[in-house]
C-alpha cells in the first residue's frame, strides 16, 4: 500500500514538474483535451439542465394525466389541423359520465380558457389569461396558493364570482400581491373578488398553463360569461396510483367511444394525449443533441491524446538516464510502467481540470441570459474525470511500455 502511494506521489509530482518546467510546451499539448472536455462537458451540462427544465414543466401538465381534446399534441410538418378543428369540443356533460363511469381515474375535471383585458381602478392588464376550471382540479395541478385561499366546495357548486390571481397579475395590478386578496377587479365588463394569489411559478418552456399571468375561476361562473364550446375545452383525467397510463387510455377510449356512439368501423373523434408520452419524446429528443456534442468533443479529445501521448515520447527521452540508474538499483519494469501510465493520467486530468474551470465559468455567464439555470450534476464531472484518466492511460501506454523495457546499461549511457 505504502509503495503504491509513493509511486503515486512521484507520478503526481513529475506530471506538476512537467507543467512547471515546460509551461507553454505542456499547456498546448493539453490543450485538446481541455476544449475537448470543455465542448463534451459544455454540451452535457446545458443540455442536461434544459431538459430537467423542460420534463419539470411538463411536470406541470399533472402526473400520470391523460388530456382528452379534440386536438392532436403530437403535431409535425404534415398536422391536418382540419381534420381535428372539424371534431366536436368536449363538454361538461362528457366530463361527468367519465366521472360515473371510470374505474382507473382518480381525478377528472374539465378546463376551459379564454383572453381578456384586466382593471383595477385606472389600471388595465390586456391579454390576460381566464380559466374556468372544475372541483378536481387543484388534485391534478399543483396549484399553491402564497396568499389569500383557495376556491371553495360552495363557490364551485354555487358558481360565485371570485377568482384566484396570478402572481405576475397580482404583481402589475396592486404593485404588492399580498394586497390583491378582497379587491374587486373586472374583465369583460363582469366584477369579480380575488380570493387567493397563487405562489409565482416562473417561465415555461412548453407553453401550457401560465398561471403567473391568469385569473383562475369555477367553470359555472366562466360558463356565464363566455360559451365554454369556443373557448377551448379540454377534459383532464388522472390515472389511480400504481394505475399505468396505457390502461387509462384504453378505458377512456372505449367509454369515449360508447358516449359519442361511435361505431367500430369508424374513426374517433376525440384526442387522448398521453402527457408521459410528451416526456419520452423529450428525452429522446436530448439523447440524439447529447450525441451530437460527444462527435463534436470527441475530435479535440482525440488530437488532445495525440498531443499528451507526444509529451510523454519526449519525457521518455528526457529522463533515459534516470529510467536507466532506476532498473539499476533494482526497481521493475512494472513499476517504471505505473510510474509513466500515472504520470500520463495526471497530465490528462490537469487538462480536464481546466477544461471543468471553463465550463464552470460559462454556466454562470450562461446563467444570467437563459430562462434557467444551468447546473453541472456530479456524474457529469465523474464522467469527465473518468474520461481523462482513461485518455491518459491511452496516450502513455507506448511510451510507458518503451520505458519499461529499457536495458539499463544502454539508458544509463544515453545523454
Amino acid at each position: 500500500m505504502i509503495k503504491l502511494l509513493t509511486i503515486l506521489w512521484n507520478s503526481f509530482s513529475m506530471a506538476l514538474q512537467e507543467l512547471k518546467v515546460n509551461k507553454l510546451r505542456t499547456f498546448l499539448s493539453l490543450f485538446g483535451i481541455t476544449i475537448g472536455i470543455f465542448c463534451i462537458i459544455g454540451v452535457l451540462a446545458t443540455v442536461d439542465s434544459l431538459e430537467k427544465k423542460i420534463q419539470s414543466d411538463l411536470k406541470s401538465f399533472g402526473n400520470n394525466t391523460i388530456y382528452i381534446d379534440k386536438w392532436e399534441y403530437s403535431g409535425g410538418n404534415e398536422y391536418p389541423w382540419w381534420k381535428y378543428y372539424k371534431r366536436p369540443a368536449p363538454k361538461y356533460d362528457e366530463m361527468k359520465f367519465l366521472k360515473e363511469k371510470s374505474q382507473l381515474a382518480s381525478n377528472i375535471c374539465l378546463f376551459v380558457s379564454a383572453n381578456a383585458n384586466l382593471s383595477y381602478e385606472e389600471t388595465i392588464l390586456t391579454n390576460v389569461n381566464i380559466y374556468g376550471i372544475t372541483e378536481e382540479f387543484s388534485n391534478i395541478q399543483d396549484v399553491g396558493i402564497v396568499y389569500g385561499r383557495y376556491i371553495n366546495e360552495s363557490e364551485f357548486i354555487r358558481g360565485t364570482p371570485t377568482v384566484v390571481i396570478g402572481y405576475k397579475n397580482a404583481e402589475n395590478l396592486f404593485g404588492n400581491p399580498e394586497r390583491a386578496v378582497d379587491k374587486e377587479v373586472t374583465f369583460n365588463g363582469k366584477k369579480v373578488i380575488i380570493v387567493g394569489v397563487i405562489q409565482k411559478q416562473g417561465q415555461s418552456m412548453v407553453g401550457g398553463f401560465d398561471y403567473d399571468q391568469c385569473l383562475l375561476t369555477t367553470y359555472r361562473y366562466f360558463a356565464s360569461v363566455y360559451v365554454p364550446k369556443n373557448s377551448n375545452p379540454f377534459i383532464m383525467v388522472q390515472a389511480k396510483q400504481n394505475v399505468s397510463s396505457v390502461a387509462l387510455v384504453d378505458e377512456l377510449r372505449g367509454e369515449m367511444r360508447q358516449l359519442r356512439r361511435i361505431s367500430p368501423n369508424q374513426e374517433e373523434n376525440f384526442s387522448l394525449n398521453d402527457v408521459n408520452e410528451l416526456g419520452a419524446q423529450v428525452s429522446g429528443f436530448f439523447g440524439s443533441v447529447n450525441l451530437g456534442g460527444w462527435a463534436i468533443a470527441g475530435l479535440s479529445l482525440i488530437v488532445g491524446a495525440f498531443g499528451v501521448a507526444n509529451i510523454m515520447f519526449v519525457t521518455v527521452r528526457e529522463r533515459t538516464s534516470q529510467i536507466g540508474l532506476k532498473k539499476a538499483i533494482g526497481a521493475k519494469s512494472r513499476t517504471i510502467l505505473t510510474e509513466f501510465l500515472l504520470e500520463s493520467a495526471f497530465l490528462c486530468i490537469l487538462g480536464g481540470l481546466m477544461g471543468l474551470f471553463l465550463v464552470w465559468i460559462l454556466t454562470k455567464v450562461l446563467g444570467t441570459v437563459m430562462p434557467f439555470p444551468i447546473f453541472i450534476a456530479p456524474n457529469i464531472i465523474f464522467l469527465a474525470m473518468s474520461i481523462c484518466i482513461i485518455l491518459g492511460i491511452l496516450s502513455g501506454i507506448i511510451p510507458a511500455a518503451i520505458a519499461a523495457k529499457m536495458d539499463p546499461v544502454v539508458a544509463i549511457r544515453t545523454k
